[in-house]
């Protein structure tokens, strides 16, 4: 199991370099339902088809995971450690979602692997 960053679900999505990575990762993947907004604003914001987007991430292989209030305070405790890298509460609801699992995350961000968390960050690209 992984947990999946928007940038990773992006990659996919367009099929930007790193999406084979993401491909193979997917079945037993999760993702937050805050990276799940993440990923369908950056689609508004390019004017595609937000719903289809929607679509077609809820028919991959990968849990929706609600983020609970445990995740918020995770993602909390990740702040100090987040400012220096620029990390967004996304990034730190992403991060959270896969301490409180236990599991590796996947991302494009090669920036997560400075946190120092004791977590395996797999970066696509």
């Amino acid at each position: 199991m992984i947990a999946l960053d928007a940038s990773a679900l992006i990659a996919l999505i367009m099929k930007e370099p790193g999406h084979e990575r993401v491909q193979s990762a997917l079945d037993g993947g999760c993702l937050s339902t805050v990276k799940l907004a993440e990923t369908l604003s950056f689609g508004a914001r390019q004017d595609f088809d937000v719903r289809g987007i929607r679509t077609r991430t809820e028919a991959l292989p990968i849990e929706i995971v609600p983020f609970s209030s445990n995740h918020a305070a995770l993602t909390a405790s990740l702040m100090r450690l987040g400012r220096p890298l620029g990390l967004s509460l996304g990034d730190r609801a992403c991060l959270a979602l896969a301490l409180d699992r236990n599991i590796p995350v996947m991302t494009a961000d090669r920036r997560w692997r400075d946190a120092g968390l004791e977590l395996e960050i797999v970066v696509i690209r």
